[in-house]
C-alpha cells in the first residue's frame, strides 16, 4: 500500500484570517479611548517581569505591535538596545509603520537573529500556535528569551455561558460565539514541544466590571476581539436572544450592586532558547543526599 491509500487531511484553520484582519483594522482606525486597558495592564506586567531579569538584550521584537504599548514597556524596562515592532495581520494606523507585519504562516525573522521576543494578547489569534512557537524559538539566539501573555481557559466564561443558554432557550440550538482558549497546562506543554528551555507558565485572573453585557460587547468590538471563528454561524444572534442573554448575565454573574463581571484568565509564558550555560535537571538517581536526612526525619520502611 502507498500513502495515497491513507489520505491525510490537512489541519483546518480555526480562525478566519481575512475577517480578523478587517476587524483589527476597523478597531485600530476607531481607536476608542480606554479600549486598550487590558493590553496596557498586560504590558505593565511584562515590563515588571523584564525588570527582574539581570541582563540586557541587543535586539528585541514586539510581536503583535498594535498600540505600541509593548514596545514602550520594553523601552521603559531598559533591557533592550534595539526594538523592532511586528504588527499582526495589519499595520496600526495610529503608530509609526511597523518593521514587519506577520501572521502564523511564516514569521518574518531569520533563525537566531534576535535576542528577546515579547508578545501581549496576540498569539491567541494565530491558527498554528505550535508552529508559531517553534518559529519563535528558532528566531532567538541561543539563550534568548521569549515572553508572552495570552488569554487562557476561563476567559469570558460568563459571556459564553449567557449567550449559549439564551440561544438554546430561544432557538433550541447554540453556535460557538466566544473563542476557545487553551489552558495553562496545555500552553506549558506547547512550550516544551517547541524546544524551549526552562519553560514557565503562570496564570493571573483579572475581573472587569460593566454596567451591562452590551457595555462588555462594545469593549470587545473596540479591541477587535469579537469572534472570528472560521466555522462560526453566519446568522447573527437575534435581538430577542441578545436581550435574553443580557438578562441571564445579570441574573447569574452580577455583584450585589448590579454590575456584571467579566473574567480574563491571562496566561504568561516564558522560555529560553537552549544554551549550554543553562541549568539542567539532574539525572534520576544522581542525588547524593537522602530526603529523610535533609528533612531531619526518621526513615521508616514500608512493610511488604
Amino acid at each position: 500500500m502507498t500513502k495515497a491509500d491513507f489520505p491525510v487531511s490537512e489541519p483546518q484553520d480555526l480562525f478566519d484570517r481575512p475577517l480578523l484582519k478587517s476587524r483589527r483594522r476597523r478597531a485600530l482606525q476607531a481607536a476608542r479611548p480606554g479600549a486598550d486597558f487590558l493590553v496596557k495592564a498586560v504590558a505593565d506586567d511584562l515590563e515588571d517581569r523584564l525588570l527582574m531579569i539581570n541582563r540586557t538584550f541587543p535586539t528585541a521584537v514586539d510581536l503583535g505591535g498594535h498600540t505600541g504599548l509593548v514596545s514602550q514597556a520594553i523601552l521603559m524596562s531598559g533591557k533592550a538596545e534595539r526594538i523592532l515592532r511586528a504588527d499582526l495581520f495589519a499595520a496600526d494606523p495610529g503608530q509609526p509603520p511597523p518593521d514587519f507585519i506577520f501572521d502564523d504562516a511564516l514569521l518574518p525573522l531569520k533563525d537566531q537573529s534576535v535576542d528577546l521576543i515579547v508578545s501581549a494578547l496576540n498569539l491567541q489569534f494565530v491558527n498554528d500556535l505550535p508552529g508559531t512557537l517553534i518559529q519563535i524559538r528558532r528566531a532567538l539566539v541561543p539563550d534568548g528569551l521569549f515572553l508572552a501573555t495570552l488569554p487562557g481557559a476561563g476567559t469570558l466564561s460568563e459571556l459564553r455561558d449567557s449567550l449559549t443558554r439564551a440561544e438554546l432557550e430561544i432557538t433550541g440550538g447554540a453556535a460557538a460565539r466566544v473563542l476557545p482558549f487553551a489552558d495553562t497546562r496545555d500552553l506549558g506543554s506547547l512550550l516544551q514541544r517547541a524546544g524551549f528551555a526552562l519553560p514557565v507558565t503562570d496564570l493571573d485572573t483579572v475581573t472587569v466590571r460593566y454596567d451591562s453585557m452590551f457595555a462588555l460587547l462594545t469593549d470587545l468590538r473596540a479591541m477587535g476581539a469579537t469572534s472570528v471563528l472560521k466555522e462560526r454561524s453566519r446568522a447573527p444572534l437575534t435581538r430577542k436572544a441578545l436581550l435574553r442573554a443580557a438578562e441571564l448575565y445579570a441574573e447569574n454573574h452580577a455583584d450585589p450592586d448590579g454590575r456584571i463581571r467579566a473574567t480574563f484568565a491571562l496566561v504568561t509564558l516564558s522560555g529560553w532558547a537552549p544554551h549550554e550555560s543553562q541549568q539542567k535537571p539532574l539525572r534520576p538517581g544522581s542525588a547524593k543526599t537522602r530526603l529523610a536526612d535533609a528533612l531531619g526525619a526518621k526513615e521508616q520502611k514500608i512493610r511488604e
